[in-house]
């Protein structure tokens, strides 16, 4: 079992910055991908970024060039930094854990909304 818990969501202007936190706890193993997923009402859950506990990181399209993904392995925690925000960036973000060898162990944070106005 493994908890995620996120923070750093909010309302910003486009143009603006935030920056995203994951705390996973619990039965981490230690070869893992850490990512985070967005959501809008009557969409699906799509990749933002993601990054492996060996520090390869991928992104999504709209990601690409404004946002980037990091990692503390020390502390469990990944981060994703989002610059240059966009109201179209306007989702629940959630924070994702995935076993490495067994993808099938996956888990997700509650969610943490971002709104970005115009």
């Amino acid at each position: 079992q493994v908890q995620l818990v996120e923070s750093g969501g909010g309302l910003v202007q486009a143009g603006g910055s935030l920056r995203l936190s994951c705390v996973a706890s619990g039965n981490i193993f230690s070869i893992n991908v850490m990512g985070w997923y967005r959501q809008i009402p009557g969409s699906q859950r799509d990749l933002v970024a993601s990054i492996t506990s060996g520090f390869a990181s991928n992104y999504g399209d709209s990601a690409k060039g404004r946002f980037t993904i990091s990692r503390d392995n020390a502390k469990n925690t990944v981060y994703l930094q989002m610059n240059s925000l966009k109201p179209e960036d306007t989702a629940v973000y959630y924070c994702n854990w995935k076993n490495r060898f067994n993808t099938r162990q996956e888990y997700w944070g509650q969610g943490t909304q971002v709104t970005v106005s115009s």
